[in-house]
Formats: C-alpha cells, structure tokens, sequence
C-alpha cells in the first residue's frame, strides 16, 4: 500500500474513532484510500509491461521507418517525373494520335504521382502522433519512478535482422562491401 494510501486510511480511522467526521467524509476519505491503492496497481502493471522498450525501441524505430518511406516514396516520384519529362519531349517530336496518347498517358502519371505528397502529409501526422505517445510514455515512467529504457534494449539475436526486411540507409550494408563479400566467393 502507497504511503498516500496507508496515510488516508489512517486519517479516516483516526477520525471515524474521534467522530470529527461526518458519515460522508469518512466515506469520501475511504474512497480516496481506495484510489491510492488503485493508483499503486497501475503503477506495478505498468512497471511490468516494460514499458521502457515502447519510449527506448519501437517508437523510434517505427519513425525512422516511416521517414524511410518518406524518402524513398519522394526519390521514385522524382525519378517517375524525370521519366515523364523525357516522355513528354518524344511526345514533341511526333505528331497526331501518337502524340496525343503519349501525352493523355504522361498526363495520368503525372496525376497519379500527387500520391507521394498526401502519403507525405499522412505519414507526418503520424510521425507527431507517435512522437507525443513517446512523450506520454516517458511521462507515465517518470511518475512511476522508472527510466524511459530500463531494460532495453536485450541482447538482439544477429540473424534475426536478416529476416525484418529491407534497412534503414544508415544501417545497411555499403554496396562496396556487398561487392567485397561477393568477390570474396570467387
């Protein structure tokens, strides 16, 4: 029991004993006890989930992620805008329906690629709704005592990053030490 709790009760015990108290009061001030009790569960259910690995791993990594498709998203939209620059100049150089088809099919493309600015849009909102649950997080682990990453990050198993699909850029192999691992076969 939390020391807020033990200290309600005792206070409601005291008074009940001197009847300084109303019915009520006594009543309200038992409620009260049951609430820090209430508050000390939560606070070991939390303690228990490790709720350090949300704030210390799966956020962060979750946004790296979604910037991940942000760029990625924005670097084939630029090269699908480049090919359609060169489409729209062969569209130039012919003439009649050809060309009309060209440009309608250059058009739609064009169109299309508006996809990579609302993903953007949507991917950003939620990068700042994980950022203020990151928030929130360290908050709840900071009224119950405990560090954001008390228990994390555990020993990772090396072959399991093989097998969670493709790397961040800063954590990827360098195509020269692909090449390196590769010649190494010969």
């Amino acid at each position: 029991m939390s020391d807020t709790a033990a200290f309600v009760e005792r206070l409601a015990r005291i008074a009940a004993q001197r009847r300084t108290l109303s019915e009520n009061e006594v009543l309200l001030l038992a409620e009260v006890a049951e609430l820090g009790r209430a508050i000390d569960v939560a606070r070991a259910d939390i303690a228990s989930l490790r709720v350090g690995e949300i704030s210390a791993c799966h956020i962060p990594a979750a946004t790296d992620e979604l910037g991940a498709i942000v760029t990625h998203t924005a670097a084939a939209t630029d090269a699908i805008l480049e090919s359609c620059e060169g489409l729209d100049g062969l569209a130039a150089e012919l003439e009649g329906e050809a060309a009309e088809r060209l440009t309608a099919a250059t058009t739609r493309i064009y169109e299309a690629c508006s996809f990579q600015d609302i993903t953007g849009q949507r991917i950003t909102k939620v990068v700042a709704t994980l950022q203020t649950i990151e928030r929130r997080v360290a908050q709840i682990l900071s009224v119950a005592g405990r560090a954001p990453a008390d228990d994390w990050p555990p020993q990772a198993d090396p072959g399991r990053a093989l097998c969670e699909g493709p790397q961040l850029p800063e954590a990827a192999m360098a195509q020269s030490d692909i090449d390196r691992l590769l010649a190494s076969f010969d």
